[in-house]
């Protein structure tokens, strides 16, 4: 199978070439002169260009499953809606839950095993519940405790090695000590805090080297106060995520932080709740009611209770609405979750030997056609 006479988002940048694929990888980048053949099973790329599979690290559910559900079905339903939208590669997150529940998140996960037309499971993104009441958005206070590595090891056992993230508030008693102690295990993130500069500093310095969606749940930056989010720009180990959803950042301010991070630092997520690919109406997050109405999503109290757009949309108005160039956001939805998940050696870029994830993009962003592990679905 070959996607021929694309644009092929490689080493940076778009360059004319079709993509050799061979017992779901990639063989070969073939530069290309002129138009090439399209034979039978060929994908015909003309006029479009050829991007890696998007990477989500960070969502809950969509379709009306949630990925605390803590089932087979579930995982298999947000598997198959997620590589539709081109989001071959799955890091689903958990809410805020007790160690039991939790506990039954991980075992599933952990069995999963993808159909031919689902993303795989490259990894779980713990959200909860080591974070600050003060900045609690749509997580469920009554199961907020103070970090505990044991709690995170136990968890860590039963999904096989799956959590790739955890978060921390680091203001919280006990949060700088468990991120010295599990740091070089996992990535630690900085999330649902009322951290100042220096609080997010000196958790940055003991091994914390990522930032729960950027912006939301924190501080704001301030020319006296600036906040974890001048803590994260100055610290260059450290990644961040930010949804580009048009709902929980101005465009102006993702603009902002694409030139203040950089776009080898920037992850685009989605933050997905149960309800996208779904109509406007009463759902679920965390155990707590969601009322959906049009791209917003919010909990009684007015909240925002994640997103409703998937992890594709958020990439689309990046570069459609909010000028981000598409180099930067195929940076920042594919190359820059590969590297933070640690499987940046198969996934995330289009280069020989590496896993066929792609999508075919028209100019207007729309997805033409996704293949997955080498199958066109």
């Amino acid at each position: 199978m070959r996607v021929v006479n694309g644009r092929v988002f490689s080493e940076g940048r778009l360059v004319d070439a079709d993509v050799d694929i061979e017992n779901g990888r990639i063989r070969a980048l073939e530069a290309r002169n002129g138009a090439s053949p399209v034979g039978e099973g060929d994908v015909d790329a003309t006029g479009c260009a050829v991007v890696p599979g998007l990477i989500d690290v960070h969502f809950h559910g969509c379709m009306g499953r949630d990925f605390c559900e803590g089932t087979d079905e579930a995982i298999h339903v947000i598997a198959a809606y997620e590589a539709s939208r081109g989001v071959t590669s799955i890091c689903p997150t958990t809410m805020t839950f007790p160690e039991d529940v939790l506990g039954q998140v991980m075992d599933a996960a952990r069995a999963f095993e993808p159909a031919a037309c689902e993303s795989q499971l490259v990894g779980i993104n713990m959200e909860g519940p080591f974070i600050s009441h003060g900045k609690i958005g749509a997580q469920n206070p009554a199961y907020v405790v103070k970090c505990d590595s044991g709690f995170f090891r136990r968890l860590q056992e039963r999904s096989g090695g799956l959590v790739k993230i955890v978060d921390i508030a680091p203001e919280e008693e006990g949060a700088l000590a468990f991120t010295r102690e599990v740091a070089g295990d996992v990535r630690v993130s900085v999330a649902h805090t009322c951290a100042d500069y220096d609080q997010a500093l000196a958790a940055f310095q003991a091994g914390a080297n990522h930032v729960t969606h950027l912006c939301n749940a924190m501080a704001p930056l301030h020319h006296r106060d600036p906040g974890p989010i001048a803590a994260a720009a100055d610290c260059d180990h450290v990644m961040a995520e930010i949804i580009t959803d048009g709902v929980h950042i101005h465009p102006a301010m993702v603009r902002a932080m694409f030139k203040l991070f950089g776009d080898d630092r920037l992850m685009i997520i989605s933050d997905t709740m149960e309800a996208a690919g779904l109509d406007d109406g009463e759902y679920s997050l965390g155990g707590q009611k969601v009322h959906v109405e049009g791209n917003r999503a919010r909990l009684e109290s007015g909240t925002l209770a994640g997103s409703v757009t998937d992890q594709m949309g958020c990439f689309r108005i990046a570069v459609r609405d909010m000028g981000v160039p598409l180099e930067s956001a195929v940076r920042a939805a594919s190359e820059n979750p590969a590297r933070a998940l640690g499987i940046d050696d198969e996934r995330g870029f289009i280069k020989p030997g590496y896993i066929a994830d792609l999508v075919v993009l028209d100019d207007e962003v729309n997805i033409e056609r996704v293949i997955v592990r080498g199958r066109a679905i």
